[in-house]
């Protein structure tokens, strides 16, 4: 039953996109504050008025106290469009990159997985990097609220017309270089990591291909994805928020502000919300492949 459902053709690849968005859907619900607090903590340190030492848990405080529990979703709705293409493109695409290396799943090295979990990732944040830009823009817009500012964007609709107005349609895709280099580094480590852990557990008979096997996954490869990522994931943030001052914007490209930012904060400001950002892909990753691997087994496809 497995194999045959394995290379099932269209309806097999039509379910697994639906599985897939449904399962990145429960993920980013669950851990989406978590997501907001690390956007905050990143942009810390570029304002010379945030001179105070802040925290996760002073954000998140900070947070409820001025708008109330469901400020913490501030640009949740972005986030659940983005992944509505980003998710299925990378897991279905990876699935399929990797049928076409390889027929034998166990036979694949770490580091074709690792290719080929980057290669997926890249083309995912292509076509979902207008939704990402727009849902850092929204999470940087709460941190102007607390500020006493008007926010920028009144919604997910309004900040994809204004952003277009004013910075052309060249301006959705702004941050894509080092969107896709994070996006790179991200899946290289979750896919692969996952895709591999999996594999070593039930070989070294640590459990069956079951909810174990999948936490167990989960969890190496919610920290390899977050120590390959954090670097990228702070130049992606600091870049996408920038608005030009004068004309002017502060970086000039990834590279500058990364240059930047070692020069003014330190070797480990790239690590900067590392704790917030495994405590997000962590939880996420065991989330979503959790319900993912059931979402299947129930659906009568094989593992992933």
């Amino acid at each position: 039953m497995k194999s045959g459902h394995q290379h099932g053709g269209g309806d097999s690849a039509h379910t697994k996109i639906l599985l897939t968005s449904l399962s990145a859907m429960v993920a980013e619900t669950t851990t989406f504050p978590v997501d907001l607090i690390k956007t905050r903590l990143q942009l810390h340190g570029e304002s010379l008025s945030s001179s105070r030492p802040t925290g996760a848990v002073r954000i998140a405080a900070d947070i409820i106290r001025e708008q109330g529990p469901l400020g913490l979703y501030k640009g949740w709705s972005p986030a659940i469009i983005r992944h509505l293409f980003y998710t299925p493109i990378r897991i279905v695409g990876y699935e399929h990159l990797r049928s076409v290396v390889s027929a034998d799943n166990a036979s694949l090295s770490i580091f074709s997985k690792a290719i080929v979990g980057g290669i997926s990732g890249c083309m995912a944040q292509v076509v979902a990097s207008p939704a990402d830009l727009v849902k850092v823009r929204m999470q940087a817009d709460g941190r102007m609220v607390s500020q006493g500012l008007q926010p920028r964007y009144s919604g997910p609709f309004d900040a994809f017309k204004k952003i277009v107005q004013a910075e052309g349609l060249k301006g959705l895709w702004k941050g894509v270089l080092p969107n896709v280099q994070r996006a790179f580094l991200v899946n290289m480590g979750e896919l692969a990591c996952y895709d591999h852990a999996k594999q070593f557990v039930i070989r070294s008979r640590i459990a069956d291909d079951n909810v174990y096997a999948h936490t167990l996954a989960s969890i190496m490869s919610g920290l390899a994805a977050t120590s390959l990522s954090c670097p990228a994931d702070v130049v992606k943030t600091r870049m996408m928020n920038q608005a030009a001052k004068e004309g002017k914007f502060l970086y000039v490209g990834s590279l500058d502000c990364l240059v930047k930012t070692v020069k003014v904060e330190g070797i480990r400001a790239l690590w900067k919300g590392f704790f917030p950002t495994w405590a997000r892909l962590g939880p996420w990753q065991f989330v979503f492949w959790v319900s993912y691997e059931k979402f299947r087994k129930i659906a009568g496809l094989s593992s992933f």
